[in-house]
């Protein structure tokens, strides 16, 4: 028979009850003083069998958020083997057993011990079992239970943004979506309303609205303008309880921001505006800035700006700045101060993007007046023309007028004008001008076949402003004269065949002319007068510039005339006619049948006298020797010529020729003969020096006989003496020199290179009376006085 255990396990639960919104603090949560047990069958099956209430037993609800001094009570567990003699043991696992849920091992009680939070955790599953104490084995199966936390309206609407930035266009129409928010709720949505939220709008109206259960912003007021108020600031309030009293609530921010379309048209600040420009403004030149005001932005506030009318639509324009918008005026051709002095211009600005659904607002441009005042300034003359073309015959003389040029200041004081050539243009200085009327005239000859065109500069110089000029270019073309004539374009030699028969063509003739005729070059060829009488060739003018040499007569002999010269006169047909003699050089050749040139070469007459060729041989090796020996001959008498100047031995001077050799004193006997200078008589009366040229011829002075023990030292002085006062006596450019050194001279060193030591200055007057050979150098030396004097 089986036996059948009943494990009973008692909760305390507490009876669903309404919620209430009230604060958290205020809540008073609790269990009814009502127990429920509940029986596990001990069988394998594990039957449950349960009370009469009609819920399961097996799950579980535990109010959140328990606020309580004491443990907030369960259940309690309870097995029909528990003889309340303390030999069961309860045991508690699973979900925060143990810490959250602790039990009675005794009695089986269940506890809370912490406050729950339905929003941390819903659902606690634990498990239950009795054991025996003694011997540890559990007297019951294992049961598992549920414990589900019931949920208090205990958080309020959280936005998912604290601070929401969202734009809509200026303009926009009522209903136009701005942004949606969202608000979430912690509690539980499936249990009451505490987890529903409802939207409402704080602040922000009447300008925006918000739908209360979707949460998407709205514009409210219609035609709202960004230049009125671009900023907006809307509060957005998300309550629960479905915004029912005692609901808990959120807020949030939402900045909107107007974004600009294009509603205004640009509107100028003034209607007129007025600006001053030089006459002198080249174009391209800015001259002033206008600016329209437009109140939108971006592109939108984009303006372009035109000239549609006035009197200066043509010379000035308007360009935009797109960095500032403004336009600006700009020269569009040259100004002229003294044509016009005022212009006035229609400017208009407009926007390039224009919405349609704006049009209505009216046309989005503005036009305004500008007027423009032209300054004078002083401005260099201007020249009749851009450029001046003359023309001049290249025959014209000096002095010849080709044209004028005309130059006049264009200012209102016409001033006056001077002309002149820029040099660089005519450095040949070949053309001039006349300064006041501007005539232009040649200076030099002209020759059109040197230069065709002549390219000059002419400068226009204010008279009373020389800083103010202008220039023009002047191309001047010389026209032809017939001043050359013609003559042959090359040089013509050509040959005849001995056979060649009567009038034929031997040559073609060609000429040139330097000149260039209006009607072009038309030559004519004849014989020369002197030649055409019994010439052995004749002349054919061919009519079209060319002619032919033809022959004369049949057959020629190379031995009897081997070359002819043809004088061809050439001549032109211009007016004067111009004609030139050119000469052909005809050859008599041998040729063969077809008449190609063999040979134009006269044959030596072979003589039986005739020198046989190892004569001519010795003849070339005799005139070969003849020039050796001549260059021979001519080079020792060059080697003769290197001997020196004097070489009579008899000449007691002779030792003065060698300006760079050192004698050797008294003691050397060697290079001169003292005899001789104890001997004056040896000397020949009629001899003359042959190292120098007299300017005259003077009769040697007869001087007395030394006598046989004169000393040398007398000697000396005794010619000295008397070539000091010969006047035909050197000073030349030569030296004397006397090889005796004496015993010392009172006057001590006579060298120049100490006389700059000497105390007190020398005294030069006595060069003076040397005579007129010493006249240069008294003029050197006695004039350091009166330098010093000065």
């Amino acid at each position: 028979m089986r036996t059948y255990r009943y494990f009973l396990l008692l909760f305390w639960v507490g009876q669903p009850y309404p919620t209430f919104s009230t604060p958290l603090s205020k809540r008073t949560s609790g269990f009814p003083a009502k127990k429920r047990a509940l029986e596990l069958s001990g069988n394998s099956k594990n039957e449950l069998n349960r009370s009469k209430r009609s819920w399961m037993w097996n799950q579980f609800f535990l109010l959140e958020e328990y606020t309580g001094s004491d443990y907030q009570y369960v259940g309690k567990l309870h097995s029909d083997q528990d003889r309340g003699d303390g030999s069961l043991k309860y045991i508690l696992s699973g979900d925060g057993a143990g810490d959250l849920f602790i039990i009675n091992e005794n009695t089986g009680d269940i506890q809370a011990t912490k406050r729950l939070d339905r929003e941390e955790k819903p659902v606690y599953i634990l498990r239950a079992q009795a054991i025996n104490r003694r011997t540890g084995r559990p007297v019951e199966p294992e049961s598992e239970f549920i414990i589900k936390i019931h949920d208090i309206n205990d958080n309020e609407p959280i936005f998912t943004k604290e601070v929401y930035t969202a734009t809509v266009p200026e303009m926009s129409d009522v209903g136009t979506f701005v942004v949606q928010v969202t608000a979430t709720d912690a509690d539980d949505p499936t249990y009451g309303n505490s987890a529903k939220v409802v939207y409402s709008i704080l602040q922000g109206q009447p300008y925006f609205s918000v739908e209360s259960e979707t949460g998407i912003i709205k514009t409210a007021l219609l035609n709202m303008d960004r230049e009125n108020r671009e900023q907006y600031q809307v509060v957005i309030q998300a309550k629960d309880m479905g915004g029912q009293m005692g609901g808990l609530s959120g807020t949030t921010t939402v900045n909107i921001t107007l974004t600009d379309v294009n509603d205004n048209p640009p509107r100028f600040p003034q209607s007129t505006y007025q600006f001053k420009t030089p006459e002198s403004s080249p174009p391209g030149t800015p001259i002033g800035r206008i600016k329209a005001s437009d109140a939108d932005v971006g592109e939108n506030a984009a303006i372009e700006y035109s000239i549609t009318d006035g009197e200066g639509l043509d010379m000035f324009d308007v360009i935009t700045d797109q960095e500032t918008q403004e336009g600006i005026i700009t020269v569009k051709k040259l100004l002229d101060f003294e044509k016009k002095k005022v212009y006035t211009l229609k400017v208009e600005a407009s926007n390039p993007h224009v919405e349609p659904r704006f049009l209505y607002l009216g046309p989005f441009k503005d036009s305004a007046v500008v007027r423009i005042v032209v300054e004078d300034v002083d401005e260099p003359p201007v020249f009749s023309k851009l450029a001046y073309v003359l023309q001049i015959r290249e025959d014209a003389q000096i002095n010849t007028t080709i044209g004028s040029v005309t130059a006049q200041d264009p200012d209102a004081s016409r001033n006056p004008v001077k002309y002149s050539v820029d040099r660089h243009t005519d450095m040949d200085r070949i053309f001039n001008i006349d300064s006041g009327n501007g005539s232009i005239f040649t200076s030099k000859l002209l020759d059109r076949e040197t230069l065709l065109w002549h390219n000059i500069t002419v400068i226009a110089t204010e008279i009373n402003n020389p800083k103010q000029s202008s220039r023009v270019p002047l191309y001047i073309k010389v026209l032809d004269v017939n001043d050359n004539a013609p003559e042959f374009a090359e040089f013509y030699e050509t040959f005849v065949c001995e056979k060649a028969k009567a009038d034929q063509l031997i040559q073609t003739l060609r000429a040139v002319d330097k000149d260039d005729p209006y009607s072009g070059h038309k030559f004519s060829f004849s014989l020369a007068p002197e030649a055409a009488s019994g010439s052995n060739f004749t002349i054919q003018d061919n009519k079209d510039n060319t002619a032919g040499i033809l022959t004369r007569k049949n057959g020629y002999n190379r031995h009897e005339m081997s070359t002819y010269l043809l004088p061809v006169v050439i001549s032109d047909n211009d007016y004067p006619v111009q004609s030139s003699t050119g000469t052909v050089t005809v050859r008599v050749c041998a040729c063969d049948h077809h008449g190609n040139m063999q040979s134009c070469h006269a044959e030596a007459l072979i003589h039986p006298t005739g020198l046989s060729t190892g004569a001519l041989v010795a003849i070339l090796l005799c005139i070969v020797i003849l020039l050796v020996t001549v260059v021979l001959f001519a080079a020792l008498r060059r080697q003769r010529k290197k001997e020196p100047l004097i070489i009579s031995k008899e000449d007691i001077r002779d030792n003065i020729v060698s300006y760079n050799d050192e004698g050797g004193g008294e003691e050397d006997t060697q290079a001169f003969d003292i005899g001789t200078l104890r001997n004056p008589e040896a000397i020949e009366d009629s001899k003359l020096r042959r190292d120098i040229v007299p300017e005259a011829l003077f009769l040697p002075r007869r001087t007395p006989t030394a006598r046989d023990n004169t000393d040398v030292r007398d000697f000396i002085n005794q010619r000295l003496k008397e070539n000091d006062t010969d006047p035909t006596a050197p000073p030349y450019d030569s030296l004397a020199t006397y090889a005796y050194e004496g015993t010392g001279s009172v006057a001590d060193s006579l060298s120049s290179l100490e006389s700059v030591t000497t105390d007190g200055d020398q005294d030069y007057d006595y060069l003076s009376d040397w005579g007129p050979r010493f006249k240069k150098l008294a003029d050197m030396y006695g004039g350091v006085d009166s330098d010093k004097d000065s």
